[in-house]
């Protein structure tokens, strides 16, 4: 009988716990998703304590593959308030970790017309920081409106049944 010291680490027991940092919201508002990712991000030491701090923002970042290597882009990490002259630059461009094979098909369908990757969420699982990041294409505005009378909808819908005994 193995002790629980000795057991498999599963999700069921909490190691591959996710803390999530920061999630880009306005992105669901303007895009389609039509595939996810989940990548590492190479970050130096004063980037972290600053993602563990929460100051991170994902408003108008972007992913793009350069060279056969995928980068973030306009990602603004705050410089940690502790940090010395040896704190990080806010908006670097920051390498992604993907398999090779992903690039590929990161590479094939960005190609495609109207198609570009949104960094969708950042966060620690096992604590090493991690982005999600999505092959989108962008809503039009009548997509938009459609997107708005539908959630207004469904919000009066549950009111009123929520109303009735």
């Amino acid at each position: 009988m193995a002790r629980a010291s000795e057991r498999p680490i599963t999700e069921a027991n909490g190691a591959d716990e996710i803390k999530v940092i920061v999630t880009n919201r306005k992105a669901r508002h303007d895009y389609h998703f039509l595939e996810t990712w989940e990548a590492g991000i190479v970050l130096t030491g004063t980037e972290v304590k600053s993602l563990r701090a929460g100051k991170i923002n994902l408003t108008d970042s972007y992913a793009a593959v350069d060279n056969g290597e995928a980068y973030l882009y306009n990602v603004h990490v705050s410089p940690y308030e502790q940090g010395s002259h040896f704190n990080h630059e806010p908006t670097r461009r920051r390498k992604l970790l993907l398999h090779r094979s992903e690039i590929r098909k990161l590479i094939g369908r960005v190609v495609e017309k109207g198609l570009t990757l949104i960094p969708m969420r950042v966060y620690f699982k096992r604590g090493r920081a991690k982005v999600e990041i999505a092959l989108a294409k962008g809503k039009r505005d009548y997509d938009r409106r459609r997107t708005i009378m539908e959630r207004d909808a469904r919000r009066d819908m549950e009111r009123t049944l929520k109303g009735r005994p």
